[in-house]
């Protein structure tokens, strides 16, 4: 891709690229959210959600695939930003990559925060703060992955 255009033809490799980036982030993500208190809370909130079920009945193969596959859609949605971010600013790959990460940071803490979480209304008054917390916390690991990453790949080319 041309920095100044923004041409289709990247589209295929991009998902795949944007997929990669993704789950590999998502396994970063899981190293620190796997140790936090309300760490692992989020998966079963939108294992709950998907399959209205309560935090401890919430299937396990569900929060898993909604996991996965929230972080997989994730990563092409960064790396769009990333391509998007070149094209607008014209910028270096830090500042681009910095972007990305700040404007999805808050997307996906907004998204979680006050979509999903009481969309699914079923979470304890007195947990929700702490699941909020760790979700954010987890959530910038993923973009720290997520940036590091993209980050040399941009840097490299």
């Amino acid at each position: 891709m041309t920095v100044g255009t923004l041409n289709i033809d990247w589209l295929p490799v991009g998902l795949l690229l944007g997929a990669a980036v993704g789950l590999v982030s998502t396994v970063g993500m899981d190293l620190p959210m796997n140790r936090l208190p309300e760490g692992p809370t989020a998966p079963r909130v939108a294992a709950g959600t998907l399959s209205d079920a309560t935090l401890d009945a919430a299937p396990d193969g569900v929060a898993t695939a909604a996991h996965y596959g929230a972080g997989v859609g994730t990563g092409v949605l960064f790396l769009s930003g990333v391509a998007a971010a070149r094209w607008l600013l014209d910028a270096g790959a830090l500042v681009v990559v910095s972007v990305t990460a700040v404007a999805l940071f808050v997307l996906m803490n907004w998204f979680f925060s006050f979509v999903v979480v009481p969309t699914y209304g079923r979470v304890p008054d007195g947990r929700v703060e702490t699941v909020r917390r760790d979700w954010a916390l987890s959530a910038a690991a993923y973009l720290v992955v997520a940036s590091v990453v993209v980050g040399f790949v941009l840097s490299a080319t």
